[in-house]
């Protein structure tokens, strides 16, 4: 996350000094890894490597690659033949391309830290504590030719720049959209209180066992985007950044949505299937969901409400203990081709990285940035890892190991 950004703040977007994202990669090496830190020494300087370290070439490839990714990131042809982005890779470079997908951010930082990966695909709620905690590695941008066609808003976006140094390259990025049954919403819904509030929905029946929520800590952040608008007298400007009060209050929304909730999701498979066959009529949810139910004839359609939404900027990032580093820098540099770009926002939903990808591929057609979401940018709010030394609350904010507990109790009920 830059110290050097030039870039307009955004909302949900870090804006952190030099010194004090040094001051936050620590306290995420303090409070949010899922191995223990490292000793103090180590803090200061567990994301920054000397650029001397950095490769210089990229030599012969090892023959694959291992790629840990989100759900329909990463396809060959095996669900529809005309979304394949990996087959003419492995011709081209001779590496073969292995992929497991995870399904939260949690997940990846885990298996991150397990090991047997080249390249993750990390939210930037991820991203952070992937660096602090020396998981993944910078790469040298000079490898990577297409990085200078990269969406300016993103080329040096703190989620994977530290003190000027990179740690992957974009990829895509979207809004967490309201996912809804248009048989039951003859119009949209407008408002995020459809699956945080008791309520009939437009069909007269409750809304009580028939919404969803994420299975995630993160999910604090769409509760207290929501209570930013509902109860603006609480104070919160950054769904991020809470103080224990707004926290709280965040919580007890919470509590009060696990009353209502059929299912925490986070497979994108499963929650298609509810969608299609439980009764579950709407959720907070991903393009890549919405696009799966529609091509399968369901009656769905998506909102980004009038609270706004959170969202994602992914980036794909280097295991710092990469077995297959040439292989990498190979897919580093074809994960940016514009077609590639448009063809995986074509089939997940999500916008590219690369801007020329919104005239560059047939299957995302002319209209398809346009459609996904192109121009809502600045009203995202970016995931990011929540850390004590905040901005906006002078440092005092709830960290996310407290979110991860907090939330693990209320999807148990307690």
């Amino acid at each position: 996350m830059s110290s050097k950004l030039a870039l307009p703040s955004v909302p949900g977007r870090f804006s952190f000094s030099s010194a004090l994202t040094a001051a936050v990669l620590a306290a995420l090496l303090a409070g949010c890894s899922e191995e223990p830190a490292p000793a103090p020494a180590d803090t200061t300087t567990a994301a920054v490597a000397p650029a001397s370290s950095l490769p210089t070439s990229v030599g012969a490839g090892e023959g694959e690659v291992d790629i840990l990714a989100w759900p329909g990131y990463i396809e060959r042809g095996e669900t529809d033949k005309a979304y394949d982005w990996v087959t003419a890779f492995e011709t081209q470079s001779s590496c073969k391309v292995n992929i497991k997908t995870a399904g939260s951010s949690d997940e990846m930082v885990s298996l991150m830290n397990q090991g047997g990966f080249d390249l993750v695909t990390a939210s930037g709620d991820a991203s952070l504590r992937l660096i602090a905690g020396k998981k993944v590695q910078p790469v040298n941008i000079d490898l990577i030719p297409s990085y200078k066609n990269i969406d300016p808003r993103l080329q040096n976006a703190p989620w994977h720049t530290v003190d000027g140094q990179h740690y992957g390259a974009p990829y895509q990025w979207g809004p967490n959209v309201l996912m809804y049954n248009s048989s039951v919403f003859k119009t949209p819904p407008t408002s995020w209180s459809v699956v945080f509030e008791p309520q009939n929905l437009p069909d007269g029946k409750p809304n009580k066992g028939r919404v969803q929520a994420f299975d995630g800590p993160i999910h604090i952040a769409d509760a207290a985007l929501y209570l930013m608008h509902k109860n603006p007298a609480l104070g919160i400007v950054d769904p991020y950044e809470l103080t224990e009060a707004q926290y709280n209050e965040a919580l007890a929304l919470l509590r009060q949505q696990k009353q209502l909730v059929h299912r925490y999701w986070h497979d994108a498979t499963l929650q298609v299937q509810d969608f299609t066959n439980e009764g579950v009529v709407a959720s907070g949810s991903w393009p890549y969901q919405v696009n799966t139910l529609k091509a399968n004839g369901q009656t769905i359609a998506s909102v980004v409400p009038q609270e706004g939404a959170t969202g994602w900027a992914d980036t794909t990032m280097l295991h710092a203990e990469a077995k297959h580093p040439n292989c990498a820098y190979m897919w580093l540099e074809w994960s940016l081709n514009p077609k590639v770009q448009g063809d995986v926002s074509a089939w997940f939903g999500s916008l590219p990285a690369v801007p020329a990808a919104c005239d560059a591929s047939e299957l995302l057609g002319k209209d398809g940035c346009k459609t996904n979401g192109m121009d809502q940018f600045d009203q995202i709010r970016f995931w990011r890892t929540p850390v004590k030394a905040c901005v906006s609350q002078n440092g005092n904010c709830v960290p996310y190991a407290q979110w991860s507990t907090d939330y693990i109790a209320i999807m148990s009920g307690r």
